[in-house]
């Protein structure tokens, strides 16, 4: 596994892929922390990092597919696949290495991060006026949820060999699962009723619960299970050329 890993870190540092995705996850979030006016916390006068936490979800639903779109559709579409599966490594290890590669290319772009952090630290009055615990739950979150993300990711490339397929499919997936619950629960058949149930079906709903500094169990199992869930649905799908 470490091999595919390794392999696929290499294939994203050797290219501008890399280096694009970070560039423009922290372009972005830069110019909604400090520039646009509705977000930026230099207008609000008020320091912390809710934008950062608010905004970066929705990039994600659209930078994680990108990222993860070349997996196995471009392995698929070289017929590089067919080398890759006979040689002697499990489904698993070859689905958990690319996994890992892009889910650490993600923590990569999210790092300097930190940095707004400690400038936002610096402009609280009194200095530190911060809630450190909910920040350190909220990138616990981001972290989470970029695994959920990214395990969509893959499976949604086990299943095409054209990357923009690979890339809408994604996209619709962890859309879907991030914000399509929460609009369901509102249905009359649901509100009033088991709304709580439907919502809690959906990423944002744990997101937004980790979001609030409290670790609870049920939110790290339910994202554990659906990060599980999708590398066996993309096992499953690589199995069918044995079928």
């Amino acid at each position: 596994m470490l091999a595919i890993y390794f392999k696929e870190i290499n294939s994203f540092f050797s290219s501008l892929i890399g280096y694009i995705v970070i560039g423009t996850f922290l372009v972005l979030m830069g110019l909604v922390m400090w520039v646009f006016p509705e977000y930026s916390v230099l207008d609000n006068n008020y320091a912390n990092l809710d934008a950062l936490f608010g905004i970066a979800p929705m990039v994600f639903l659209f930078l994680i597919p990108a990222v993860s779109m070349r997996t196995f559709a471009e392995e698929k579409q070289t017929g590089t696949i067919e080398l890759l599966v006979t040689r002697p490594i499990s489904d698993w290890k070859i689905v958990g290495g690319k996994f890992l590669a892009c889910f650490t290319l993600v923590v990569f772009s999210l790092l300097p991060t930190v940095l707004y952090y400690i400038t936002v630290y610096q402009l609280g009055a009194p200095k530190g006026n911060l809630d450190t615990g909910g920040i350190i739950g909220s990138y616990i979150g981001l972290l989470f949820l970029a695994g959920a993300f990214v395990a969509i990711g893959v499976f949604a490339s086990s299943l095409t060999n054209n990357q923009i397929v690979s890339f809408v499919l994604a996209t619709f997936l962890c859309f879907m699962s991030y914000m399509a619950f929460d609009s369901l629960s509102r249905l009359p058949v649901f509100y009033g009723k088991t709304d709580d149930i439907v919502q809690s079906f959906g990423i944002s709903y744990h997101y937004d619960s980790i979001s609030r500094g409290v670790l609870d169990s049920r939110d790290v199992v339910y994202f554990l299970s659906v990060i599980a869930l999708f590398l066996a649905a993309t096992v499953l799908s690589l199995g069918k050329r044995r079928w």
